[in-house]
């Protein structure tokens, strides 16, 4: 198939043209988000490679208000009461609806690795959720004492971002190469293989050679225990040291979704059709949290299953027509300057899970043009999702 190349048709294929039409004032949306600006996960790597500065990453809801008539609420969601369909707020205030739809993303499973904790995160970084966190990471890197050693601990599957761990450890990679040449990187990874991982690790033997060390589990045996007072992480195979640190642990979909009681384990189960919960045919679940079988948890296939949801939830409130569901991903990452890679694929709603109907991934003999028009692509992607949620 032939794929896209602007934003634009990235962003409109998960839904029919028609499905982009608003309710004309027929349906009141609430948004309901505690912080009142948004730093996106997707391209913090490039924040940390030093490709982006850290406001431009950040975006506010003043257009979503002004231009789209949704009423913003800066709030804690605390818990939902399903029968009387209400959200109960962190100022004791509730907000009744006919159809809530949970986007809650990732909580961390702290005590997934042992000795590591909320407390530890202030000197061992996850990083994996923006803001504060990311800056932290990146001023550690930067105050490597010279030819020191950064230590990723990657995350088990499954979890945000499936490739995000292997493009922050080119971006470190790339920020050590022009700051500190003779610093290296060890990733711990509890995987024995991971996302485009043949397309990472040649682009590290190509821009970063002798730098990075992979280490897969059953190489290492098994992470036994980080401890961030002495910066150390404890495996089978030995016990590594770190001037700088970042642990990933195991995640599950954010509290609000365990507090709706629509989460079936660490995850919320959903109808492929139309993003609706398994538990609860009022509430829709989107992105990390959701159990979407084929989809990756990624910012473009949320972006795509709320264009699914909203369909649906339209129809069921108006009347108006429901197409049948139609999803895509990609996810671009970043090795060096220039050499963006990306890998792929468009779904369908099948009758038990999401299906997909073809995929793609980029190759490891493209040219020097085809990898920078590739991280162009990227750009312009960020540039079309950002304005389609915030403006």
């Amino acid at each position: 198939m032939t794929k896209p190349k602007t934003a634009s048709e990235y962003l409109d294929r998960g839904c029919d043209k028609d499905d982009q039409k608003d309710s004309k004032g027929a349906i009141d949306v609430t948004l309901i988000e505690a912080s009142k600006r948004y730093y996106t996960c997707f391209y913090s790597n490039l924040y940390l490679g030093g490709f982006r500065n850290y406001g431009s990453i950040g975006h506010n809801y003043y257009g979503l208000s002004v231009n789209r008539g949704v009423n913003v609420v800066h709030d804690w969601a605390l818990s939902v009461n399903n029968a009387a369909r209400t959200v109960k707020l962190g100022s004791g205030a509730t907000v009744g609806y006919d159809k809530l739809v949970l986007s809650p993303g990732i909580d961390l499973k702290y005590d997934s690795i042992n000795g590591y904790s909320a407390a530890a995160q202030t000197k061992m970084p996850h990083a994996w959720k923006s803001g504060t966190q990311v800056q932290l990471l990146r001023n550690q890197v930067l105050n490597m004492k010279k030819g020191g050693t950064f230590v990723m601990v990657a995350p088990p599957n499954p979890y945000r971002c499936p490739p995000g761990p292997y493009e922050r450890v080119s971006m470190i990679a790339h920020l050590l190469k022009n700051n500190n040449p003779t610093a290296n990187i060890v990733v711990v990874d509890p995987k024995t293989k991971f996302s485009k991982q043949g397309l990472f690790m040649a682009g590290w033997e190509k821009h970063y050679p002798g730098m990075i060390e992979w280490i897969d589990s059953e190489t290492h045996g098994g992470i036994k225990n980080v401890n961030a007072d002495t910066m150390e992480i404890e495996t089978d195979l030995e016990t590594f040291k770190a001037d700088a640190a970042c642990v990933v642990p195991a995640q599950k979909a954010g509290a609000i979704a365990t507090a709706a009681g629509v989460t079936d384990g660490d995850w919320c189960p959903i109808f492929p059709g139309s993003m609706k919960s398994r538990a609860d045919g009022n509430i829709y679940v989107l992105g990390d949290a959701s159990l979407a079988t084929s989809m990756p948890k990624s910012a473009f296939s949320a972006n795509s299953q709320a264009k699914v949801a909203a369909n649906h939830i339209r129809g069921a409130l108006t009347g108006s027509k429901v197409f049948d569901a139609r999803f895509s991903n990609t996810c671009w990452s970043l090795v060096a300057t220039n050499d963006g890679i990306k890998v792929g694929a468009n779904y369908k709603g099948g009758y038990q899970k999401i299906e997909v109907v073809d995929k793609f991934v980029s190759s490891n003999d493209e040219d020097a043009g085809t990898r920078k028009s590739t991280y162009e692509e990227s750009i312009d992607w960020y540039a079309g999702i950002t304005s389609d949620m915030f403006t």
